[in-house]
């Protein structure tokens, strides 16, 4: 069963329900800050496995303590309800980062 693209209206309420996530593009992006490599590290393997489990994968990078993610589901074109429930386990791990 395919994505189905968030409406405007889903993606206004996602920007309210996702406050640290910018939309553009087709796209959800944040980015986060860490103590060192090794938080940077930890995180992006909590991500991960929560994505694999999703069977939906961030585009990401990582920089020392930086870790860059953006959401979109490549095969409908843009955000979908993939999107943001990822980031909403996403922001869960993050420990306020």
């Amino acid at each position: 069963m395919a994505a189905t693209l968030l409406s405007e209206m889903q993606i206004l309420q996602l920007q309210h329900d996702r406050p640290l996530w910018r939309v553009g593009d087709g796209r959800l992006q944040r980015s986060f800050r860490f103590r060192d490599f090794v938080d940077a590290l930890s995180f992006m393997t909590k991500v991960a496995l929560l994505a694999e489990a999703m069977g939906h994968h961030p585009d990401w990078s990582n920089v020392y303590n930086r870790v860059t993610i953006a959401l979109t589901t490549h095969d409908a074109g843009g955000l979908t309800a993939l999107d943001a429930e990822l980031a909403a386990r996403i922001d869960a791990c993050s420990d306020g980062h």
